[in-house]
Order: C-alpha cells, then sequence, then structure tokens
C-alpha cells in the first residue's frame, strides 16, 4: 500500500476509535449526569478550554513534538475525559473536562497539518494538483471518522436497552415538543428512565478500552513527519518564545481571509450544536423517547461518513463552490421545515429525515471546509487551523451556553442568521481568490522557500 494512503487511513481510524468513545460519552452528558446540571455544565468547560488551547499549544506542540507525537499525546487526554465519567462528580468530570480541552485542539491541528503535507506530498511525488489529493485525503478521513458515531451510538444503545422500559408519552407532553417547545425539564424526562450502574461502568469501560486502543494505533504504525536538516538546524537557532507562540493564531487573523472565515467556520460548531443538543431533546427524546436518540443520531452518522467519502471525490469535478451551495441549501430547507413541523410518534420516519439530511450538509461543512483552509493558508497550516478549532470550538460554547435559555425556534433564526452571513462572507472569500488565481501557480512551485515545499514525508 502507498504509504501516504497507510498513514491516512491510520489516522482515520485512531480517530474513528477515540470519537466513538468521545462522540457517545458527548451525546449522553445531559441524561448520564443531568444532578445539578453537571453534564452539560462540563461540555461548556470542555469547549471554553478548547479555545484557550487552540490560542497558544497546538504550534508548540507539533513544533516541539512533530505531529505523530501530539496526536498521540492529545489522545490521552480524551481518555482521561472517559475515567473522570467513572465517578461522576464536581470534582472529577470539570477538571477532566478541562484536560480532554486542552488536548482537543492540538490533536484536531496535528491532524489537520499531517494530512495537508501527506496530501501535497504525493501530489508533487506524482504530479498530480495538491488541492485533489488533499479533499480526497479529508474525504477518506472523515467517511472513516464519521462513522465513530454509528458505532458509539450503536454501543450505547444496546448496552442501555437491556434496562430500557417503554413510556407512554400524552398529549400534552407532546404539545411541548419542536420548534416551540417548553422551557421545562419535560423533553429531559420523558420517556427516560436512569440505567442501572453496572451498565454505565459496561459502556464507560468499552469507552475507556477504545480510546487505548485508539493511542496505541498511532504509536505503532503512524510514521513521523519531518523537516529536512535545514529546517531542522533553522529552527534549533530560532526557537520561538512562548509569547510569540501564543500571539502566533491571533497574529494569522491579519489575514482578510481568515477573518472572512470565521462565521463559516462557527457556523460548523453551532449548526453540530443545534443537531446533538436540541434536535436530540425537542423532537426524538420529547416525541419519542431517550431511547431513540441513539437510533436518531446513528442516521445522522451514516450519511455523513458516506458522504464525506462522495464529496471529497467529487469536488475535483463539481468545484468547492457547487458543495458549499448544496449544502447552503439542504440546511435552509431542514430549518424552515422544523420551524414549521409539530413532531409525532406517528410520523416516525420523519424523525430520521432530517439527521439524514443535516449529514448530507455537515459532510460538506466538515470535508471542504478543512481543504479549504489546507489550501489557503498553506504556509501557515498549524495557525490557520488553530484558527479553525478555535472559532468552531466558540460556535459550540454559544450554542451550549443558550441551550437552556432560549426556546428552539429562536435557535432555529439564529443558525440561519449565521448561514446566510457565512455564505456571503465565504464568498468575498472565493472573490479575492479568483483575483489571484493567475498568481497561484508560481506559489505551488518547488524551490519557492515556501514551508510545504521544505517538507519531506518520512
Amino acid at each position: 500500500m502507498e504509504r501516504n494512503l497507510k498513514n491516512v487511513l491510520v489516522i482515520s481510524f485512531g480517530f474513528l476509535f477515540l470519537f466513538t468513545a468521545y462522540g457517545g460519552l458527548q451525546s449522553l452528558q445531559s441524561s448520564l449526569n443531568s444532578e445539578e446540571g453537571l453534564g452539560v455544565a462540563s461540555l461548556s468547560v470542555l469547549y471554553a478550554a478548547l479555545i484557550l488551547s487552540s490560542m497558544f499549544l497546538p504550534p508548540i506542540l507539533i513544533k516541539k513534538l512533530g505531529c505523530k507525537w501530539t496526536i498521540a499525546g492529545s489522545m490521552c487526554c480524551y481518555i482521561a475525559f472517559s475515567l473522570g465519567n467513572f465517578y461522576a462528580s464536581w470534582y472529577t468530570l470539570i477538571p477532566t473536562s478541562v484536560i480532554l480541552g486542552l488536548g482537543g485542539a492540538p490533536l484536531w491541528s496535528a491532524k489537520c497539518t499531517y494530512l495537508t503535507i501527506a496530501g501535497t506530498s504525493y501530489a508533487e511525488k506524482a504530479g498530480k494538483n495538491a488541492k485533489d489529493i488533499i479533499n480526497q485525503y479529508f474525504g477518506v478521513f472523515f467517511l472513516v471518522f464519521q462513522s465513530s458515531g454509528i458505532w458509539g451510538n450503536l454501543i450505547s444503545s444496546l448496552i442501555f436497552s437491556q434496562s430500557s422500559t417503554k413510556v407512554e408519552i400524552s398529549e400534552e407532553d407532546l404539545a411541548c415538543c419542536g420548534a416551540y417547545n417548553c422551557l421545562t425539564d419535560t423533553t429531559n424526562t420523558t420517556g427516560s428512565t436512569k440505567p442501572s450502574k453496572s451498565l454505565v461502568y459496561t459502556l464507560l469501560g468499552v469507552y475507556t478500552a477504545s480510546g487505548v486502543l485508539a493511542v496505541l494505533l498511532i504509536i505503532i504504525f503512524l510514521d513521523q513527519i519531518k523537516y529536512d536538516q535545514a529546517e531542522n538546524e533553522k529552527e534549533k537557532l530560532e526557537t520561538p518564545s512562548f509569547w510569540s507562540t501564543f500571539l502566533a493564531t491571533f497574529q494569522h487573523l491579519k489575514d482578510k481571509r481568515q477573518c472572512l472565515l470565521i462565521p463559516l467556520t462557527m457556523y460548523s460548531g453551532f449548526e453540530q450544536g443545534f443537531l446533538s443538543g436540541d434536535y436530540t431533546k425537542a423532537y426524538a427524546t420529547c416525541a419519542l423517547g431517550i431511547q431513540y436518540v441513539g437510533y436518531v443520531m446513528i442516521c445522522f452518522a451514516a450519511v455523513n461518513s458516506l458522504c464525506s467519502l462522495l464529496f471529497g471525490k467529487i469536488s475535483q469535478f463539481t468545484g468547492r463552490k457547487f458543495l458549499f451551495g448544496l449544502a447552503t441549501v439542504t440546511n435552509t430547507a431542514c430549518i424552515i421545515a422544523l420551524l414549521l413541523w409539530k413532531p409525532h410518534p406517528k410520523q416516525l420516519a420523519v424523525f430520521f429525515v432530517f439527521p439524514a439530511l443535516w449529514g448530507l450538509s455537515d459532510a460538506v461543512w466538515q470535508t471542504q471546509t478543512n481543504g479549504l483552509y489546507g489550501i489557503l493558508f498553506e504556509k501557515h497550516k498549524e495557525a490557520a487551523f488553530a484558527n479553525y478549532r478555535l472559532w468552531e470550538s466558540l460556535g459550540f460554547v454559544i450554542a451550549f451556553g443558550y441551550s437552556t435559555k432560549l426556546q428552539v425556534y429562536i435557535k432555529l433564526y439564529i443558525l440561519l442568521s449565521v448561514l446566510v452571513l457565512s455564505m456571503v462572507t465565504y464568498g468575498v472569500v472565493e472573490c479575492l481568490e479568483a483575483k489571484s488565481s493567475p498568481r497561484t501557480p508560481t506559489n505551488t512551485k518547488k524551490g519557492n522557500g515556501g514551508p510545504l515545499t521544505q517538507e519531506t514525508y518520512m
């Protein structure tokens, strides 16, 4: 197997095992740790820590440890969160949430940097377009990675179904479901029963083992990426100070294109937060019961995974603008429909249509936005992808922050507004790139002194 592709698959399956555990735990936090809002608080703290991490940790760790060991070390932070859930309290879950948040930005920045370098390296050797190879690598990654939602939710559904009991949902309770939901605890408790401690421990044991397997996979099978000797000597002489590295993320905001991509990047956090936090609670759990949440999210993850591979392949024929347009139309249609739809158990199929369409859109937001960052900012990859995680995390924090304060219809209007703004600013970025396109070929030739051309793949 071609070495670059092998390493892409190793990273992909490492993230699959890791996020099988974390994804399942995230979707269960509000149910497993509902006392005094501990679960929601842990997620808020987690993403707040992720924002702080995005500001300074990725460039430091990637430069000191390299992409491989940054990925492996950051994965251990996720395992700590799984361990913290064994005895969930304010003294265990909040600290482990901070640890996970601090490891999140380096993990994703190192992954994005690794795939971008791998794609560029292969394109140079094969004489192919680097943009196409990078998009294909991100497509392969998200095909494997997004399926983690299937396995994580399937594991929790199968384990918790052993003690689940059916509860009839009254018409009075159904009146509080949907866009104009009642701001009460009804949607949190309807149709749900707390699983036994033994089942919870069984689930957490499986999740922890999955995380450990991810770390071992990266350590044993992933090749390290190294700079050439000249670049290494230069780095020895010019080691950046802590504060210069700390400010690297914000210095990257001097690039007008980065500023224009902030709404699009934040929207990724908004839309994912809405589906996992609000749709599952105000629609699926409220009208069907908590036992259906896992299956609804499996539908989302399955479509997301398949479309990620598809869009990574066809982007070289359709271009990213067409795919962004497709995602915009699909998401807009879903938002409008959710504003009008009154969920009822008799409409069972509809509950799965929305996450399926949402998965199609999210596949575009994930693959194309990641690829876009790698293409536009190839000379400042670490700072660019740190910005990506920073602004996406801020979207998550805001979405979780107003989760219990606003009715769903207001959140949908906010989501629609951010989407419209995102497409306007993204359109400006495309216009700027179109104007500078005649100069693009000279920037991708070997020997121009750019960081990408000086990196070799080992």
